[in-house]
């Protein structure tokens, strides 16, 4: 007579977050495809749209209850194709494969910097919810997008841009492996009350996005891009004491996320489910 086979518990995954996060992946991927065919507009509209995915899946995650390391690791490899691939391939069918063999390698530094971004920020315990340390990695890729976006709509062609597109998609990259602090903004519960002014600002900025999505959305990107290294100036220029802007992993204590030299920078960021790149 055979024996039972004893099986341990049976191990799944949470359906909704997960969701959250492939269809983040379905639209990266999509970005892609438009991106070859030099479908622009649509390819920067996917990866707007894996941003939002990739907005919720992390907070849906933390709502009910339901954050994994299946998840993190999840949304991480999505996270590398929307937001490093993705973007990387737009603006060089765009713009940078006139320059051959050097627009490639600026591609591809983007999507490598996302990469290494991902990996090194994964494994630090975060101890600040206010600030990131370095670019996050959807704002990067939105950059990235809306750049290309609002001046393919604007009628210029990507050969026109070469200089400008190398050069911002090299600081995009840069800055997302830096430690200049960004707002985060994880801190702002949308469950308590909030001043009637911030609900009419909320209002006009949508009325304004629908007025010219591409430009608008590419103000509000270059507005948050400069925001870091503008607070890191005002912080220099008032004395305040600030660390260098470039860390190296040995540097950091990989159990608290803290420079070994007592720095007063604590943490660089983390992930929960997704959500500190």
């Amino acid at each position: 007579m055979p024996e039972p086979r004893i099986s341990g518990p049976r191990k799944g995954i949470y359906f909704l977050p997960s969701l959250f996060t492939t269809v983040g992946l379905f639209f990266g991927f999509y970005a892609i495809i438009q991106a070859t065919l030099g479908h622009y507009a649509q390819a920067s509209i996917a990866i707007l749209i894996a941003m939002i995915m990739d907005g919720f899946d992390g907070r849906v995650a933390r709502w009910t209850n339901t954050t994994s390391d299946f998840g993190k690791e999840y949304d991480s490899l999505v996270d590398v194709i929307s937001f490093g691939v993705a973007p990387g391939m737009l603006i060089y069918f765009w713009s940078l494969q006139y320059l051959g063999k050097a627009g490639w390698l600026i591609s591809f530094a983007f999507t490598a910097a996302t990469a290494l971004r991902l990996a090194r920020f994964n494994t630090i315990t975060s101890k600040e919810n206010r600030y990131f340390f370095g670019l996050a990695c959807p704002p990067a890729a939105a950059f990235v997008a809306f750049w290309v976006w609002n001046f393919h709509d604007a009628g210029f062609a990507g050969s026109e841009l070469i200089g400008l597109s190398a050069l911002i998609t090299f600081l995009m990259s840069m800055l997302m492996v830096s430690r200049i602090k960004y707002r985060s903004f994880k801190d702002l519960d949308p469950k308590n009350r909030i001043p009637f002014i911030l609900l009419l600002a909320i209002v006009g900025t949508i009325a304004l996005i629908s007025f010219d999505p591409p430009l608008v959305l590419f103000v509000m990107a270059l507005a948050y891009v400069l925001s870091g290294p503008v607070m890191f100036v005002i912080g220099r220029f008032k004395g305040v004491e600030q660390s260098n802007v470039f860390l190296d992993e040995d540097e950091l204590d990989p159990e608290d996320g803290t420079e070994n030299d007592s720095s007063n920078v604590k943490v660089l960021g983390t992930k929960n489910n997704s959500k500190s790149r």
